[in-house]
């Protein structure tokens, strides 16, 4: 009977994506299973996978490994070791499996090591390490051209990232761009990265990994405070910076203004070290949760589904609840929807009679714009000094620390400040909202036009038996 075997083909980069290169392995190990006369029974296809990186799993391989472990194939064949295998743990694995099943076949393409035999091991195990020397040493000379190009401005090459054209990643998309500015003005205004990740994932924008079915939080977070969308240059994640203190400019169009991607990565930044000193979770479905309080024992109410309402049902769907659980009374409830309608209406006309006597123009400009450039140009010309002889590295190293601690304070304050202007721009007009308009926003953003002019919602007790509903009963407290 033929002995089954699998056989196993892998590339590193298919940067055309047609998988070539594997087809053409694949083509070679099944001509020498025909010489061997053996059957092939599966091919284990690991396109545009690593073998080296270490934190790259490759599917295909596993799935030998175990194929191969539980007696489903009794061999493998490949077009060279080192497709197998450039990382020794990885043979190991493969060889330990060998040691457990000796009856079971090997055969490379390209040499006869069998690592069926001892002789075969100490010959794969010696290929393996030097297969590994050679990736570390492609890879070092990599990083060196990478880090070489990161310091011109120059682009790495690669899939273009979300915000520039497919065919010229120097060049904005349009489209994609206006999706990146109308997200970081929802994160200004309050909402939630998840909210915003949530709608990208059902418009299909963002360009998520191949695979995966639904887009990281963290991947959608890069996308909006990317350095590349004001132009700068990185390297493994960090901005470039020249001598001089200036970050290194990138060849390529930029998205937003140095004002806009500061004001969002701040927002994103300080709303991050809010949560984890507070544990507060900003995750809220119905728009009083955490601002409406019972009106008898002042415990904070949140909205909850109504048990009875079904699709379609006159039943309300949500109500305000005070319970028990939370360390409430239980003795308070009212139905949803009326007493969001309710809140929207007084606080958008709060709103606009509030906009119309206290409309003032605010400064556009940071006011310490011209301090932080002079320190800019004092740590350049430092450095200048320094570098024509003028003054000795000891003295740059007393007197720069001081410049570059100042410059750095500045950049905070110049990045919180662009962050309240922006906020305050994103957070908009409400004064020509309508209700319906105001209830269609995401739920974060209501409880920041909420929040703006009420400090709490008093829901008192309407008595026993259905009631219609009462406005006198719903009590706003004004900021």
């Amino acid at each position: 009977m033929a002995r089954r075997v699998g056989i196993y083909t892998r590339i590193s980069r298919d940067d055309e994506g047609d998988a070539l290169g594997v087809a053409r392995q694949q083509q070679d190990c099944e001509r020498l299973a025909d010489l061997r006369s053996w059957q092939t029974v599966k091919v284990y296809e690991d396109n545009d996978v690593s073998a080296f990186k270490r934190n790259v799993v490759r599917d295909e391989f596993e799935l030998m490994l175990k194929d191969l472990g539980a007696g489903l194939i009794d061999g493998i064949v490949a077009y060279d070791l080192d497709r197998l295998a450039r990382q020794p743990r990885d043979l190991e694995r493969l060889i330990e499996i060998y040691d457990e099943r000796p009856r079971l076949e090997f055969a490379t393409v390209t040499n006869d090591i069998n690592i069926g035999t001892p002789d075969g091991r100490t010959m794969a195990r010696i290929m393996v390490a030097f297969a590994n020397k050679s990736s570390h040493d492609a890879s070092r000379r990599i990083r060196r051209k990478h880090l070489e190009l990161a310091q011109q401005g120059k682009d790495s090459g690669g899939p273009a990232p979300y915000g520039w054209r497919k065919d010229d990643r120097s060049k904005v998309d349009p489209e994609a761009a206006k999706a990146i500015r109308e997200a970081q003005r929802e994160i200004l205004a309050g909402v939630r990265i998840g909210t915003i990740r949530n709608r990208w994932q059902e418009q299909g924008l963002g360009h998520p990994r191949q695979g995966t079915k639904r887009m990281a939080h963290h991947h959608l977070e890069h996308i909006l405070t990317s350095p590349r969308l004001v132009g700068y240059r990185t390297y493994h994640g960090e901005i470039l910076y020249q001598d001089d203190g200036q970050p290194v400019m990138g060849e390529w169009e930029p998205i937003n203004t140095l004002e806009e991607w500061e004001a969002v990565r701040t927002a994103i930044t300080e709303r991050k070290q809010k949560q984890k000193q507070f544990g507060k979770s900003y995750a809220r479905k119905y728009l009083l949760s955490g601002i409406a309080r019972c009106g008898l024992c002042k415990t904070k109410i949140r909205g909850q589904i109504n048990q009875r309402w079904q699709p379609g049902s006159k039943a309300a769907r949500y109500t305000y609840q005070c319970s028990m659980v939370n360390g409430g009374c239980g003795k308070v409830g009212r139905v949803g929807d009326p007493v969001d309608r309710m809140i929207a209406q007084l606080v958008l006309e709060e709103q606009r009679t509030r906009a119309a006597v206290t409309a003032t123009p605010v400064d556009q400009r940071w006011p310490k714009e011209d301090e932080l450039e002079r320190i800019n140009q004092d740590v350049a010309q430092l450095v200048e000094a320094e570098r024509s002889k003028q003054i000795t590295v000891a003295t740059l190293l007393q007197l720069l620390p001081a410049k570059e601690r100042e410059r750095d304070e500045l950049r905070l304050e110049r990045a919180r400040f662009y962050k309240e202007l922006k906020q305050a721009e994103a957070k908009g007009d409400t004064t020509n909202l309508t209700v319906d308009e105001f209830l269609t926003l995401p739920v974060e953003r209501q409880q920041e036009i909420v929040l703006h002019s009420l400090t709490a919602v008093i829901i008192h007790p309407a008595g026993r038996g259905r009631r219609k509903f009462d406005p006198s009963l719903i009590e706003p407290v004004w900021r």
